[in-house]
């Protein structure tokens, strides 16, 4: 085969993942070079002991037709199926007169009724914040997240401008928005914010359904997509570190690793926007430092196990605590003696990535019992936290103009991961995005027409 029909793919993500999977399925032979020894980038599941963790919690939505795509495409959907209909509990702690239990749910209703009923009902706020909420989603609508003007304003002035209190930022703008964005309104892009709830909340009815892996994470990414790229032809070399990229003297790319050169037609970078920027050969891109300048954001998972059921419900979210989204993970675990294990989401956690376990443990523990009064009388079994500290890109205002596109400057070089532009904030789905479009980008430069897949699973 010639060096023109081959392609080497940089980063074991599913960004990385996906862009190996299109090309092979175009008919190229593609290589796929992992540093780490497993496949999934940073949702992945390692052991611990009896259990099998994931590293944090990931959820997708209904209306994150990539990521969907992605796990039809690794014969993973039935594993990490998605609600009937959107339900989320929202347990509120600091009420004057005690715990009040909400929830936001939809109906079958057109958008945007689908929730009226619900944000009627809605106990944590005032029936005069209610009616704000409705105002500001009416205003919403009418954005259109790709106008630049929004990538330099933050969330949360737009939604003073729009009459949401501080109460209701709290309560329902940033429960949705910091678990989606990794950042509070008040440092997220009004671009991204619009995009993630005209998208979740007010496209179509049950866009904003929620799914959630019922199997450990690297069941999916790690074991499925390894069998896919197997299947596919790809060949998939784990602990394979690339030390440099350079242009051949005559032509397509050498790839250095620690190992060995490779030589192929179309590399593709998918690694961290740092990684990238030191792989990068010159003139690759015209500022690569802006590379450098897309700051990044941390996410702290905190889990649990303890010697009995002291939750029913498979997830909630919380207000007037620390905790913000707690998951039972108990059966992906592979816990089964009759303990629980709960796994609590914890985005935008720059407070807590760097404190000791001891101190997260005494913050966490009595907070728990606060939201569940069966949590006084167990036993903890066991307490350990993972820890992400650039686990997103900071969607911050402003960071759209850094955000390069999949294609740069160099014959045959393409960029992926959920950092580049994609419109989507650093999520699966835009990690899924990433990957079609930089597949996609490298086919057409030779010529090769394919079928997107995300057209067809819009």
């Amino acid at each position: 085969m010639s060096t023109q029909q081959t392609a080497v793919v940089v980063g074991g993500g599913l960004a990385g993942v996906t862009a190996a999977l299109e090309l092979a399925d175009a008919g190229l032979r593609v290589t796929l070079l992992e540093g780490r020894p497993r496949l999934g980038g940073l949702a992945f599941s390692f052991k611990r002991g009896d259990l099998t963790v994931d590293n944090g919690q990931h959820v997708y939505l209904r209306c994150c037709t990539a990521y969907r795509w992605f796990l039809d495409r690794i014969d993973g959907a039935a594993l990490a199926p998605l609600q009937d209909r959107l339900d989320v509990p929202v347990l509120d702690v600091a009420h004057p007169r005690g715990p009040r239990l909400g929830r936001l749910r939809r109906t079958a209703l057109p958008v945007p009724l689908h929730l009226a009923g619900s944000l009627a009902r809605y106990p944590h706020l005032s029936l005069a914040e209610r009616a704000s909420v409705g105002r500001a989603a009416l205003a919403l609508r009418k954005l259109d997240p790709a106008d630049p003007a929004l990538d330099g304003l933050d969330f949360a002035t737009w939604l003073a401008r729009y009459g949401q209190s501080d109460r209701t930022v709290e309560a329902l703008w940033d429960l949705v928005g910091i678990a989606t964005l990794n950042a509070t309104a008040a440092h997220s892009s009004l671009g991204l914010a619009a995009m993630v709830f005209r998208t979740g909340l007010l496209s179509e009815a049950g866009a904003a359904d929620i799914g959630w892996a019922r199997v450990p994470l690297g069941d999916l990414h790690d074991t499925l997509a390894r069998k896919a790229l197997d299947a596919a032809g790809v060949d998939v070399r784990l602990r394979t570190r690339v030390t440099a990229l350079s242009r051949n003297a005559g032509s397509g790319w050498r790839v250095d690793t620690e190992d060995e050169p490779l030589t192929a037609g179309t590399v593709v970078l998918a690694v961290p926007q740092r990684e990238a920027h030191g792989l990068l050969p010159y003139g690759a891109l015209t500022d690569p430092d802006r590379l450098l300048d897309i700051a990044t954001a941390p996410i702290l998972n905190v889990h649990v196990v303890y010697d009995r059921k002291v939750l029913r419900q498979p997830f909630f979210a919380a207000l007037g605590t620390p905790v913000q989204w707690v998951f039972d993970r108990t059966d992906a675990s592979g816990l089964g003696d009759g303990g629980q294990y709960l796994a609590l989401s914890q985005s935008a956690a720059q407070d807590d990535i760097d404190e000791p376990v001891s101190v997260l443990r005494s913050k966490y523990l009595p907070e728990l019992e606060r939201l569940l009064p069966a949590a006084r009388g167990a036993k903890v079994r066991d307490f350990f936290v993972t820890r992400e500290r650039t686990a997103t890109f900071a969607p911050a205002p402003g960071v759209g103009r850094l955000r390069p596109g999949p294609r740069t400057d160099a014959p045959g070089l393409y960029l992926a991961g959920a950092w580049t532009a994609t419109g989507w904030p650093a999520t699966m789905e835009s990690a899924v995005r990433s990957g079609v479009g930089a597949a996609h980008a490298a086919l057409a430069a030779l010529g090769r027409h394919r079928e997107n897949p995300l057209q067809e699973a819009a």
